[in-house]
């Protein structure tokens, strides 16, 4: 048996690679005039990630996403002789004499030595994965390029404008960012963190809800990364003591652009910057596309078909509040309405509403916005969210008055957002005089239809779960499985959960009497209006997600 040492030691001692597996893959590395890594990967016994990060650590050297680089650039010479396909490397990018060439196995310094011989140059290394280097390789020897047509057809701007100029070597840091920019979109991303740490840098996007690492650049490209993202956001590069707010848009095409909401952090070891992704095309796929039952679809349409009241959505930060809301004023949006929003800050521009960012800093706040909208003749008002008092009772106000007022508060449901009002001091009766519907939500990740497999879940569990007979009718749960179309996960795509609560003459009464949100949650149970849970459980017997999804975003 080999004597194990080095990059092999390391995976087996992580508990990637069984030890027996490591010596005959050293054995066959060695029979084979290849390195560790190449054979390790080649074999299908490690990922590329894996043997990445193990080198990594043996070594000292930063991880690279090699697919966020262009070398193209660089190739022709080196190509010609030889190097690239001789060495098991490619040289990524140059700063000054200095030249950075990417490999899985650090280990060969052969490379170094041919590549500083050939160019001159004093030879930096970087550790990428060993299957996106044999892609690369095959590409550059061919005469192929990087994949990065993308860039060519796409246009970045940051408000008013981009600056694709400067320094002709940070062209790396361009590709990189907005490659980054185009992938969170390709992916579904929700929002993007570019993350700096003391000893590493990383990328993640949110996707379906959850967060996941997308590339680790090396720690000293930490600087560069941020002055790029500032830059197309217009902010101030020379100020990373504060937190700064910006935006991005991309134009994909000549009739769709995209909106990133940017704000910045100032951390120990440099600026957290995170992008949220405005898709305006997310408040025009219809209420169809959101999840709502049918009877809860039903009551939406009605409440936003009355001329006056005021319907609340309800839920935590990430769960489609602005969605819904944009969905209803989508619905609204006719030449004979005139709807004004007051919002912090405007998410997604649609052509028709009259928008307001509020800015406290001037004096304008939510609550100014609102007097300042029932001076201009309005039918709908949106009111990005209720905060206090003074922005309640003016919003109640106008709902009492003849206009129709939309609005978000963070409560976990429907009564508990009758008591919160009622906690902030609106009267009891302005309540419920004024409140016609109230929408809480989450959002779940729905099962990937193609390799989603039923669930052998024991009826007694189901029960204990909250499933009645009524609500399984006979149906097949599903669980997660992971395949290339969902990229291992299970899940793709979102769906929304609701409670839809229509305020009845009995949960007036209710509410008029002081009655607390368990109360007023029993009233809505004997109307006939599921709370999040039974709506969670519904949507886990149609075979839309899984029952420990379900749990995941309605047990509390």
């Amino acid at each position: 048996m080999a004597m194990l040492s080095g990059i092999a030691k390391r995976l087996v001692d992580a508990g990637v690679l069984p030890a027996t597996d490591a010596s005959s893959l050293l054995d066959q590395a060695s029979k084979d005039n290849k390195s560790f890594v190449q054979t390790a990967v080649s074999s299908g016994k490690v990922k590329g990630i894996h043997a990445a990060l193990a080198a990594s650590q043996e070594f000292g050297l930063p991880v690279i996403d090699l697919a966020a680089f262009n070398p193209e650039h660089m190739k022709s010479d080196l190509v010609k002789d030889g190097l690239i396909e001789k060495n098991h490397a490619i040289p990524l990018f140059k700063r000054g004499n200095k030249l950075y060439i990417a490999q899985s196995d650090p280990a060969n310094l052969r490379a170094v030595d041919e590549f500083k011989f050939a160019t001159g140059m004093t030879i930096d290394q970087v550790v990428v994965e060993e299957d996106k280097l044999v892609q690369a390789i095959d590409r550059l020897s061919s005469g192929g390029s990087m994949d990065m047509k993308d860039f060519a057809d796409s246009d970045l701007d940051g408000e008013g404008g981009g600056d694709e100029g400067g320094d002709p070597e940070d062209a790396p840091i361009v590709k990189f960012v907005n490659k980054m920019l185009l992938d969170a979109i390709k992916m579904g991303a929700s929002d993007l963190h570019f993350e700096p740490y003391e000893k590493r840098y990383r990328v993640r996007f949110r996707i379906d809800g959850v967060l996941q690492e997308v590339s680790s650049p090396p720690v000293n490209m930490t600087g560069k990364i941020s002055a790029r993202l500032k830059v197309m956001c217009k902010m101030d590069i020379s100020e990373r003591r504060v937190p700064q707010d910006g935006r991005i848009k991309l134009k994909i095409s000549q009739s769709k652009a995209i909106d990133f909401r940017v704000n910045t952090c100032p951390t120990l070891f440099g600026e957290k910057i995170v992008l949220r992704i405005l898709d305006p095309s997310s408040a025009k796929l219809g209420i169809d596309a959101l999840g709502y039952e049918e009877e809860q679809k039903e009551r939406y349409l009605k409440a936003l078909a009355q001329p006056q009241g005021m319907i609340l959505v309800t839920g935590p930060t990430g769960s489609g509040k602005t969605v819904s809301l944009y969905t209803g004023l989508n619905i609204l949006n006719t030449e004979d309405k005139n709807i004004s929003t007051a919002e912090d800050p405007v998410e997604i521009n649609l052509e028709g509403i009259n928008q307001v960012n509020v800015n406290a800093k001037v004096g304008l706040d939510f609550s100014a916005a609102l007097k300042s909208f029932l001076r201009q003749d309005p039918d709908i008002i949106m009111v990005g969210e209720i905060r206090d008092l003074d922005t309640a009772n003016i919003a109640i106000k106008a709902a009492q008055t003849g206009h129709l007022v939309l609005s978000t508060l963070h409560t976990n449901s429907a009564p508990e957002t009758l008591t919160r009002l009622a906690n902030m001091g609106v009267p009891p009766f302005n309540i419920a005089t004024s409140v016609s519907l109230i929408i809480a939500q989450r959002l779940a990740r729905r099962l990937c239809s193609n390799c989603k497999r039923p669930a052998k879940i024991p009826k007694e569990v189901l029960i204990k779960e909250g499933f009645t007979e009524e609500i399984l009718n006979g149906a097949t749960l599903f669980e997660p499985v992971g395949c290339d179309a969902c990229k291992g996960g299970g899940y793709k795509g979102r769906v929304g959960i609701y409670e839809v609560v229509r305020i009845t003459e009995a949960m007036a009464r209710v509410i008029m009497e002081g009655g607390n949100s368990i109360e007023i949650a029993d009233v809505a149970r004997k109307e006939g209006f599921n709370d999040l849970r039974v709506s969670g459980l519904m949507k886990v017997a149609q075979g839309v997600t899984s029952l420990e999804e379900a749990n995941r975003v309605t047990t509390d």
